[in-house]
Formats: C-alpha cells, sequence, structure tokens
C-alpha cells in the first residue's frame, strides 16, 4: 500500500511523542538516560518509556521526573517490539500528536543541544527521518551475500502523522515477525524498515547523512565529525565494541570522551555506565585508560588533599625501608598501618619505622592471627575496620614481594614494574593523586598487565575464572567478564577510593576460607580476589586506570611490539584477521598431527563434518582425532560471536 497524504513539516506548535527504550541486566536505569530525558522533554508533548524487563524502585525514581508515562514489559523482541508495545499501548491516542519519535537509550546525550536537530528537521517535508543512516552495502555484512538496503539507523527515527496514521503504518507494526536474536532485530527490523515505506511512496530524511561524511557508518567511525557539525547524540558502540575492530578502523574512543568534555557534556556518567556494562579490559582499550604520567606534578591541588592511609602487608623485613620511601612520596599527611605475620617482625618493623621522622602522622604495626592468603587477607581481614570505616578517602595498597621462585631477573623486575609505577617520586605521585581529583567515578589505578618474564599474556584468568564468575554471584558483581585475561592488579598493589572496594571490604572473609600455604595458587581465593578489584568496582560504577612511568612504558611498548610483531609473522591479515584465524583454529597443543588436525577442521567445519563418518569408523583415527570430533560445532560459535561483534552498529545495540 502506498502513501496516500503528502509529506508535511512539522507545524509550528506541533506536539510530540517521545518513545523510549530502556534495558538494564539489573533492572536499574544508569544516570545517563534520565539527562537524555530531560533534555527531550523540552521538545515532548509527551515522553513514554518503555522498559524491556524488570525496573527497581530505585530506577523508577530515576524516571518519573522526566517521563509522562513508564510502561515495563517482558525482555522480548529488543526495542523493536517495545516500540511496537508502545504504539499499541497508546493506540488511538496516537492521532493527537503530529510527530512519534522512537529512539533508545543506545546513545549519550545531549552532547550538543537537541533544539537546532528539531527545528532544523522540523522545516522538511518528510514522512519519516533519522538523526543517522548507514550506506548500502554489498555484500550484507551480517550474511556475506546478498545487499544490505540503505538505511536509517533504529535507534532514533521520527515519524510525521501522515505515516503513522496510514495503513501501511498499521499492516507494518501488524505483521511485525518475532526477533529472538540481534541478527533478526537488524535484519527484520533496522536494515528494512526504511526501504520498507520509501517503497511504498513514503519519502524519508536525515539530519546527517553519511554522503557528507568519510565512511559509510558515520555513527561509528566518525563520531567526532558529527559531533563537530552538531550531532547530539553520541553512539554507546564506539566505547564497547571489539577493541581489534576499533583499532582496525582507527576509532579512538579517548579523543571522542575529550570531544564529548571540551563540549560541555559530564563525561562521568559516560564512564560510569560504560564500568558497569563492559567487560573492563575491554573498556580499558577502547576508551585507552592507561595513563603514562611525568615525574614533575603538573596536576595535583594541594588546597583539596585526600585522608589517606598507606596499607602495607610486610612479611620480608629488610624491605620496610624501600616500601616506606615509597609511600613517603605521598604528598602531604598519611597514617600508616603495617600487617605482618608475627611479633617478631612487627617488633623489627616499629623500631625501623621509629628511625624515620613522622610529622605527627599515626603509625599502626599490626600482628595477624593468621598469614593464609597472605596480602589478600591481611587487606580484608586485617584491615577491615579501616577499609569500612570513613576515615580515609584513599587507600594505598602495597606489600614486600620477592617472588624468589621466578628467579633474580624476573622477580626483581616485577617488583619495580609494581613499586615504581605506582608511587616513583614525589611528583609522579602528585599526577597519580590528580587523576583522583580530576575524575570523582575514578576508583582505582594500579600498573598494567605484567608481561616481561612472565607468559601472562592470554591466559590471565589460569584457572581462577570458574571460582572468579560464583564469587561474583555471591558478592552480587553483574558486570559482564573478559573473555580472555581479565583487567586486573596482578602484583596486588593500587590506590583505591575505600568505597569503590565495598563489595568486597563488607564481606565477612575468614582466614579459613584461604586456607594454608598450599592454598596459595591458582584456583584458590586469594589469585581470584587478586582479580576481582576492578570488576568490585565497576559494579557500583567506579572506573579503573591503569599508570607508568614515561621510563617504564618505554621498556614495555618495545618489548610488546616486538613480541607481537614476531607472533604476527606466520597469520595473514590485520588484527581482526589475525585475532580470528587464532580463534577459530583454537589450541595449538604440542603440535602434534592430532593437534593440526583438529586445528584444520576447525577452521574449515564443513569438511570436518563430511568426513565425520570416518572418524567413526577408523579406531586409529577416532582415538587420534577424539577432540577434533568434539569441537566441530565450537567454532562455528565462535565465529558467531566475533561476527556480532564487528557487525552493525545499529539501534538495537
Amino acid at each position: 500500500m502506498s502513501a496516500s497524504a503528502a509529506p508535511a513539516v512539522f507545524p509550528v506548535g506541533g506536539r510530540r511523542l517521545v518513545v523510549y527504550v530502556v534495558w538494564d541486566r539489573r533492572g536499574e536505569v544508569e544516570d545517563y538516560i534520565p539527562f537524555a530525558l530531560a533534555g527531550l522533554r523540552e521538545h515532548a508533548a509527551r515522553v513514554l518509556v518503555v522498559v524491556n524487563g524488570s525496573l527497581s524502585a530505585e530506577g523508577r525514581a530515576k524516571l518519573e521526573p522526566v517521563s509522562d508515562e513508564i510502561l515495563v514489559r517482558e525482555n522480548r523482541g529488543f526495542d523493536i517490539w517495545a516500540h511496537k508495545d508502545a504504539l499499541d499501548h497508546v493506540g488511538a491516542g496516537l492521532s493527537e500528536f503530529d510527530e512519534v519519535l522512537l529512539t533508545n537509550d543506545t546513545w549519550f546525550g545531549p552532547v550538543r543541544p537537541y533544539g537546532p536537530v528539531f527545528e532544523r528537521m522540523g522545516a522538511e517535508s518528510v514522512h519519516f527521518w533519522g538523526m543517522t543512516d548507514h550506506a548500502r552495502e554489498e555484500p550484507n555484512p551480517f550474511t556475506g551475500e546478498g545487499v544490505l538496503d540503505y538505511h536509517l539507523q533504529s535507534f532514533w527515527i521520527a515519524v510525521r502523522r501522515e505515516m503513522f496514521l496510514s495503513e501501511a503504518w498499521a499492516e507494518y507494526w501488524r505483521d511485525l515477525p518475532v526477533m529472538p536474536g540481534y541478527f533478526d532485530a537488524v535484519l527484520k527490523h533496522e536494515a528494512v524498515f526504511t526501504e520498507h515505506f520509501l517503497s511504498r511512496g513514503f519519502s524519508s530524511g536525515v539530519a546527517y547523512p553519511s554522503a557528507d561524511y568519510p565512511t559509510d557508518h558515520p555513527a561509528l567511525f566518525n563520531a567526532d565529525l558529527l559531533l563537530a557539525d552538531g550531532c547530539p547524540v553520541l553512539k554507546r558502540r564506539p566505547f564497547f565494541h571489539w577493541p581489534p575492530f576499533l583499532d582496525r578502523h582507527g576509532v579512538i574512543g579517548r579523543w571522542l570522551v575529550d570531544d564529548a568534555r571540551r563540549y560541555g557534556y559530564p563525561v562521568d556518567l559516560i564512564l560510569s555506565n560504560l564500568a558497569r556494562n563492559v567487560e573492563p579490559k575491554a573498556f580499558n582499550a577502547d576508551l585507552a585508560m592507561h595513563e603514562v604520567l611525568p615525574e614533575i606534578d603538573v596536576s595535583y591541588d594541594p588546597e583539596r588533599p585526600f585522608r589517606i592511609a598507606a596499607l602495607l602487608h610486610i612479611f620480608y623485613v629488610e624491605m620496610t625501608d624501600e616500601m616506606l620511601d615509597l609511600v613517603d612520596t605521598l604528598p602531604g599527611v598519611y597514617d600508616l598501618v603495617v600487617t605482618t605475620p608475627d611479633a617478631d617482625r612487627a617488633q623489627q618493623i616499629r623500631e625501623i619505622v621509629a628511625r624515620r621522622p613522622r610529622d605527627g602522622r599515626g603509625v599502626d604495626v599490626r600482628v595477624l592471627a593468621s598469614n593464609d592468603g597472605r596480602d589478600q587477607s591481611a587487606f580484608l581481614i586485617g584491615c577491615r575496620d579501616i577499609l569500612t570505616s570513613d576515615r580515609y578517602d584513599l587507600v594505598v595498597k602495597l606489600h614486600s614481594k620477592k617472588t624468589p621462585q621466578d628467579g633474580y631477573n624476573i622477580g626483581r623486575h616485577f617488583k619495580s614494574q609494581q613499586f615504581t609505577n605506582l608511587l616513583n617520586s614525589p611528583g609522579y605521585t602528585a599526577n597519580v593523586l590528580g587523576l583522583f581529583q580530576k575524575e570523582p567515578g575514578l576508583g582505582l589505578v594500579y600498573p598494567p598487565m605484567i608481561h616481561i618474564g612472565y607468559p601472562a599474556m592470554g591466559r590471565g584468568w589460569w584457572s581462577n575464572k570458574p571460582a572468579f564468575e560464583k564469587l561474583c554471584h555471591v558478592l552480587g558483581i553483574r558486570v559482564p567478564l573478559d573473555e580472555i585475561s581479565p583487567l586486573a592488579p596482578y602484583g596486588s598493589m593500587y590506590i583505591a577510593r575505600p568505597e569503590s572496594l565495598r563489595l568486597l571490604v563488607e564481606h565477612d572473609w575468614t582466614y579459613g576460607q584461604f586456607g594454608g600455604a598450599e592454598a596459595y595458587q591458582d584456583g584458590g581465593l586469594a589469585h581470584v580476589l587478586e582479580r576481582m578489584p576492578s570488576y568490585a568496582a565497576a559494579e557500583l560504577g567506579f572506573h579503573t586506570r591503569t599508570i607508568s612511568t614515561a621510563e617504564y612504558m618505554s621498556i614495555s611498548h618495545t618489548s610488546l611490539e616486538f613480541n607481537l610483531d614476531q607472533i604476527s609473522t606466520t597469520l595473514p591479515g590485520d588484527n581482526v584477521e589475525k585475532t580470528m584465524f587464532i580463534k577459530s583454529a583454537g589450541y595449538t597443543g604440542e603440535g602434534r598431527l592430532r593437534d593440526f588436525v583438529r586445528m584444520y577442521f576447525s577452521l574449515h567445519p564443513r569438511v570436518g563434518r563430511k568426513l565425520g563418518w570416518m572418524l567413526d569408523r577408523s579406531s586409529h583415527f577416532h582415538r587420534a582425532l577424539t577432540v577434533p570430533r568434539r569441537v566441530l560445532s565450537i567454532p562455528r560459535r565462535a565465529l558467531r560471536r566475533l561476527r556480532r561483534s564487528l557487525g552493525h552498529a545499529g539501534g538495537t545495540s
């Protein structure tokens, strides 16, 4: 059925209905949402918020001041079916409006004012319009064949009454197919909506057409240019997309945050939302959350000092002076708390501390009831009273570290990597604290992932992830977990706001949970907790930054660059293709024949399926190829996950 009414402008004094869809894994409402809605209310006669899933009382309290009605529905069909239910809910009342805006929570805004866009697009005679569009693409990136038609991105589509009162409109929503998966939402709605109505005689417009930008998907690849041109919204996807994909396209999330800050957007809303809902290591990479700090103080404001407690767990008494030298780089006054396993060590430590001037600062040397759990139990049990009080703004967690079992050079480097990148000099340490002054949502800082001397890359979880997942459930942490390695203080030394660690420090830990010395290994509680701080902080909306000196970054970067260059030499393509190839092939094992056969079948699953019957008819091959027989379906699932992360960044995300 074709359009029966000519397109019209948005009338002076016209009425606009805004339908805004929210989904939150916790049933809560992130703070960037009421901020976005507060601005939209100025341009709407009615704001209807549709919540997919559950809504907490606190979430409802955030939405009520910025909306006229809240509709909570079952979480099915993504935002598209939420829009359908909203339209059904409004029913005949839709005729009271001149325009309906269908949007969702997949963007931050207003980064630039809404008004100029509504005014400009309101003057255009169109049946429907979008904020951004996506150019025609062949082949379709989702199916690998056919065509992805030109379309408006579904995160923001405004429709005039001449279209939403038509039979074609009613027919479209009446016949809307079910959408059980993400690809369904894209291929059955977003990618077809525009062409569907254009082919029926309706006309469309777009506020920021891709034809004006250097890529076919400016909302993802040219968000900075959109903002420069006045676009009020900033898509969330450039901040959580798969890092190798953003690397391939030169998308720098850190620069986008800087742009948003420069335009006056409260970027803490961005950082808090991403911290709670994005894998921390991916978040760290996408926004380049690593700070290389100078040795000269350029950022700390002494007029806003922190109340600081330095919590030192000292097993090796001979390291006491070295550790005190580090915390003495802290600007101003701090309280010193030392934990140690026995009274003899405690007395030696007190004597060392007494020989050093303290300027009236408090000193507390504590003998622990047990050394089970080492620095983890010392921190969470031995210092629990400090961490759960409101006496301190920041705590510094250090422990004496030698790792003699790894050899002199490796142990020396690991200790230096921790100590110098955390508290290297008075100027450097002042700049570290300056980060906390600048960002109220910064939860903790620590050195980057150790890699020199240790095979941590690619296996940072080791065998700790299953126990980590269980502990997250106990502590109420619902932050998505990183796939390969966690974002973690691997040496277990950091500076943190105590409130960012609340989920950890308020739990009632006991020494018995840590086991004896034999339990201090991967899979044990101490090693699980070593990987936990950033995830516990993120659940509460606090983000993490890794930090280093310029000298260490020179050492680290050159090592990483050379090693990655060596590893990449036999792999095809760019970083995306290399990574997909490696992940599709699976574990290389020991490079035996059956390992190569398994990898071949993983890379060529169709061949594996065709030859599957052979594996059951040859006992020799069956024994040799037991593993590939089991994993033939795994690479397809992995490829689907990768393709989804590489794919379209439309309004359903």
